[in-house]
């Protein structure tokens, strides 16, 4: 559990080195579908800093709310995404929406950490509420499934989200019997997360709630289905910088993390109530 109200399968990092090896991306925590009861209590991850990095929240199933102490306030609901740039530093806190936490239901979620270049650690913090509504898209032929782009490119069509280093990124839904192949640079750090349903990716399969690591090799990556399925594909430049992580701060070297630290007791990342 993270706080009360994640119930999530860290992927990575999954050991030391493999930070390196999904560089820039730095952490991936997946809320797998799990029902929650009607409460009255909040339920979600209280007030607490980041510094050095992003935070990208996708909601499937249920909704999530946001605050932080740059007075950002938003809701995703499902399809949508929240994109915080944590930057120089910043406090927030995530809960289940009220209504969706006095009914409960299912709830789906997943949470990214990009890395950000050392020369953008300390820029100013932000947040992108991205409607699923607002994705571009693009049709597969025979309209065997969508792909959202919501960063970098596929097909032409660029995604809507500002990043700090050369990413792709794109929410994939396919239809049963889908049958569809893309590139990405082999020179990018590239994974795909199988939400829901069941692929089969290169001649292997890959289950339901299964996170594949590709090979940074040149050629095509294709996708069979068997059944309707959500997939995020995340590609991504690597920083080939040296970085340091401490709890939520991560940085270049540990003096910046002593700073981090030092800031936050000070009270620099500002005020945020709980």
């Amino acid at each position: 559990m993270v706080g009360n109200g994640f119930k999530v399968m860290n992927y990575f990092p999954n050991g030391k080195g493999f930070e390196e090896r999904m560089s820039p991306f730095f952490l991936l925590d997946f809320n797998a579908e799990v029902n929650f009861p009607p409460s009255e209590l909040a339920q979600g991850v209280g007030v607490h800093p980041h510094r050095g990095i992003e935070t990208i929240t996708f909601a499937y199933k249920g909704s999530v709310e946001h605050h932080d102490s740059k007075g950002n306030h938003g809701i995703i609901n499902p399809g949508d995404i929240q994109w915080m740039t944590a930057g120089g530093g910043v406090l927030h806190k995530e809960y289940h929406e009220q209504t969706f936490n006095r009914t409960g239901g299912a709830f789906e979620m997943m949470q990214l950490w990009i890395n950000l270049p050392a020369k953008h650690k300390m820029t100013p913090a932000k947040y992108q509420s991205i409607l699923h509504t607002e994705k571009p898209k693009v049709i597969l032929p025979n309209n065997t499934g969508v792909v959202h782009v919501i960063a970098g490119e596929y097909m032409g069509t660029k995604g809507i989200a500002s990043t700090f280093s050369p990413i792709h990124m794109y929410d994939i839904h396919l239809e049963k019997d889908a049958n569809f192949s893309f590139t990405l640079p082999s020179n990018y750090n590239s994974g795909i997360l199988v939400v829901d349903g069941d692929i089969e990716i290169n001649g292997k399969k890959a289950p339901e709630n299964h996170y594949v690591q590709l090979a940074n090799d040149e050629g095509e990556i294709q996708i069979k289905t068997t059944k309707k399925t959500i997939l995020v594909v995340l590609s991504g430049e690597p920083l080939n910088e040296p970085y340091v992580s401490y709890g939520p701060f991560v940085m270049n070297t540990e003096e910046e993390i002593r700073q981090a630290i030092k800031d936050f007791n000070d009270g620099k990342f500002g005020f945020l109530e709980d």
